[in-house]
């Protein structure tokens, strides 16, 4: 047992990284004041210049220009704002039509839902077994009365990458926009919107050490989208309040932070967990792509045992990971995403994702399958669930 929680938990949320933090402080005690013009007073004009040096570093990021880049208060306004924002300006131009894959994050799902029952005609395109988009079906799906698409680049919870320049470039071709939730893909895989024509994209800080409760949205310049939120002036009249310029600042600082060293280190964790866990524990069934996944994602489901369990006897050791369990959801649902890729509701209570970031070891990758081992043979032994059922 560790002196310390490991936590395997970093697709949720991540641990503040302390130099985001030190890059923060100022903008709360120093250059405190709203962002202000140029014609404003000094502290005004220094929050306006730090807020906008953010900017350009998100933007960088993503290779687009900084006026494309509108501070949000994390992935799920950013999805909101973009999906809520286009179908606005497009009505009356195009039916109320839109596209969205089965197995997307809440923000993007529950949003399509939502607007499904207002009357808006929605389509959720299948994926196969590993969770890769059906881009036959996308392509069938749209028509000329399509108003937006939205793919998610990576999934939050079995890691499968989806080819994100084959979907945008039959966005393009079909002359509809495309937004892509790149919540867990950013600064993990490349996204250069100067090379791939995605339209709208979808990022937070709270998944790569930055704070929570800042993100942004990309927004291609030209792309129609409507204010979702009314209030005042900010962000370029697009998103109103007053900004968010400490976490602008440590969100930026949080990106900058990020190093190719570092996502191999998490790749190399995510790879042991995978290797060892298949090698060395029966009945286990990888979950998403084996080849086209998250660095920093491995999900696994032990037959036979309820995930909860696990979950709770890791806690107890010292561990903390997740499951898609329906004991561990809030709506009393199995993981959507399970059930989406085939699985059935055995595969989803049986599942645990391990996502590792910045602060992980690999002598915790070791430590935890040890423990894994111990744990799912004494839950086996007292399981009415068997391999001969």
């Amino acid at each position: 047992m560790f002196d310390k929680t490991v936590y395997l938990d970093n697709a949720a949320s991540t641990r503040l990284d302390e130099r985001v933090l030190e890059a923060m402080k100022p903008y709360f005690f120093d250059t405190y004041a709203v962002a202000t013009s140029e014609f404003g007073y000094s502290m005004g004009i220094e929050s306006k210049e730090g807020l906008e040096r953010s900017r350009k570093v998100i933007a960088s990021a993503l290779g687009g220009d900084a006026n494309e880049i509108v501070f949000t208060s994390g992935s799920t306004e950013s999805s909101n704002m973009a999906i809520k924002g286009v179908l606005s300006a497009l009505k009356g131009k195009k039916d109320d039509h839109l596209i969205v894959s089965r197995l997307e994050d809440f923000d993007v799902l529950n949003t399509a839902k939502m607007l499904e029952k207002q009357g808006y005609k929605v389509d959720f395109i299948d994926v196969d077994s590993e969770g890769v988009l059906d881009l036959e079906m996308l392509k069938a799906a749209i028509t000329p009365q399509t108003a937006l698409v939205s793919i998610q680049y990576a999934n939050q919870e079995i890691g499968t990458v989806q080819d994100i320049k084959a979907i945008a470039d039959i966005c393009k071709e079909k002359e509809v926009l495309l937004h892509t939730d790149a919540t867990h893909s950013f600064t993990r895989l490349p996204l250069d919107v100067s090379q791939i024509p995605v339209d709208l994209v979808t990022v937070s800080a709270h998944t790569i050490h930055g704070p929570r409760g800042v993100g942004a949205l990309y927004i291609r310049e030209g792309t129609p989208i409507n204010k979702w939120m009314d209030g005042g002036f900010q962000e370029f009249d697009l998103r109103a309040g007053i900004e968010n310029i400490p976490g602008a600042v440590g969100f930026a600082t949080a990106v900058e932070l990020v190093t190719p060293e570092e996502n191999e280190q998490l790749k190399a964790m995510r790879d042991r967990i995978i290797e060892r866990v298949q090698s060395e524990i029966s009945h286990v069934t990888l979950n998403g792509s084996a080849t086209s996944r998250l660095p920093q994602n491995a999900n696994l489901t032990f037959h036979y045992v309820e995930g909860e369990s696990i979950t709770l006897h890791l806690d107890m050791m010292g561990f903390a990971v997740s499951t898609g369990s329906a004991c561990f959801s809030r709506s009393l649902e199995a993981s959507h995403v399970i059930l989406g890729i085939g699985g059935d509701h055995e595969r989803a209570h049986g599942s645990l994702r391990f996502s590792f970031g910045r602060f992980n070891t690999m002598e915790d990758a070791d430590a935890i399958i040890d423990a894994l081992k111990e744990v799912v043979e004494n839950l086996r032994a007292i399981s009415p669930l068997s391999a001969d059922d």
